[in-house]
């Protein structure tokens, strides 16, 4: 990049919030609260554009022989993938979903608080990745170079 260039916003993964410029993390975790994939947006990019991105990425390798799955048997996500398009496309791929409803959507089905409850293990899995310094204060500029920062993380947390 030349001197006095601007840099291109989506190689950045940066986005204006009512704090400044910031960036989302959106992560697949394993049910032990373990990193399995991430994709990192501009700040300003609602979570529903990456959502079907993330559970395609993931894999997990199967008991006996074949192919690694892909399909989640459950997942278990916040407000912010709370939509009637995403719950028909988890409802057709076979995948359970435990997500709150906004309090403008109508509730459909029951609500399983207690599977609910382990969306805290992806919570505290994101406090265990800003442990380290760098990946709290973001010193890369380059997405790449950040996302990078993260797995190296993620190996460690694994190790």
């Amino acid at each position: 990049m030349l001197l006095g260039q601007k840099s291109d916003p989506a190689t950045a993964a940066l986005g204006r919030r009512r704090g400044g410029f910031s960036t989302k993390l959106h992560l697949l975790a394993e049910s032990g609260g373990k990193p399995m994939t991430l994709v990192l947006t501009a700040g300003d990019r609602h979570e529903l554009r990456v959502a079907e991105q993330v559970m395609q990425q993931g894999s997990v390798k199967r008991s006996g022989c074949g192919r690694p799955s892909i399909r989640p048997k459950q997942i278990v996500a916040d407000k912010g993938d709370s939509n009637r398009l995403f719950h028909a496309h988890l409802k057709r791929r076979g995948i359970r979903d435990t997500i709150t409803r906004k309090s403008n959507q109508h509730r459909g089905g029951s609500f399983d608080q207690g599977s609910y409850q382990t969306r805290n293990r992806v919570e505290r899995l994101i406090h265990r990745l800003k442990q380290f310094r760098r990946i709290a204060t973001r010193y890369e500029k380059r997405a790449a170079d950040y996302a990078a920062m993260l797995t190296i993380v993620s190996i460690l947390l694994w190790l």
